[in-house]
């Protein structure tokens, strides 16, 4: 019998990872052994625990799980990676398949789909829930009739990761040690946020993050 898939569990809320490690410890090729309550986090396990398949959320601190997909799909490149999610939104759809998810799994219907969506990625299929479909043929139409693709980040990876954390409260010594950088590197990717974004101060710049889906409201 072979070994069952190794999913690594990665969501900021106690009780939504309970759940879902109902649903995926009762299935007999499915076990999850590692839990993480922030994207950061779930890096970090990934690297220390033997995993086949990463399942994260979007919305979570410090890290979201589009910013540890991409870090993921980067040094695990043979992991396999699910996004598990509230978001019914064609923006992170696409956003997670750049990031190197292989699925995007609505928490709506996820004991309906979690289970086979896990074992598609890992089969190195990929999954996606009947509105993505519908977005993905839109978006060819659209590219197909020379419509308007979706737009491109506005900021890049590094000054997004910044972002999420100023807009969390952290400061620009704690940002550096969360990242391995200097405070004063911290600050000038602040500044050019603030330039870039057209706005002015930590408030504005929260905003933003809340807009762009880096935090919760």
């Amino acid at each position: 019998m072979a070994a069952p898939i190794r999913v690594l569990l990665a969501d900021d809320h106690t009780l939504v990872r309970r759940g879902v490690r109902l649903i995926l410890d009762g299935e007999p090729d499915l076990e999850v052994v590692a839990e993480a309550a922030d994207g950061a986090e779930a890096v970090a396990l990934a690297r220390s625990h033997e995993v086949d398949l990463a399942v994260l959320d979007i919305a979570m601190p410090r890290m979201t799980g589009l910013q540890a997909a991409r870090e993921l799909s980067r040094r695990l490149p043979d992991l396999r990676i699910l996004i598990l999610t509230m978001y019914d939104n064609e923006q992170y759809f696409f956003e997670a398949l750049k990031a190197g998810a292989g699925g995007y799994v609505l928490k709506s219907v996820a004991d309906r789909d979690l289970v086979e969506a896990c074992r598609a990625a890992v089969r190195d299929e990929p999954f996606i829930y009947p509105g993505a479909e519908r977005a993905l043929v839109r978006s060819y139409l659209e590219r197909l009739h020379g419509g308007d693709r979706l737009p491109e980040r506005p900021v890049t990876e590094r000054e997004e990761e910044i972002l999420k954390l100023v807009a969390e409260g952290y400061t620009s010594k704690e940002i550096g040690e969360l990242l391995f950088i200097s405070a004063k590197t911290v600050e000038r990717h602040r500044a050019n946020l603030l330039q870039k974004l057209g706005v002015r101060g930590r408030l504005e710049l929260t905003r933003y993050a809340i807009r762009a889906g880096l935090i919760e409201p």
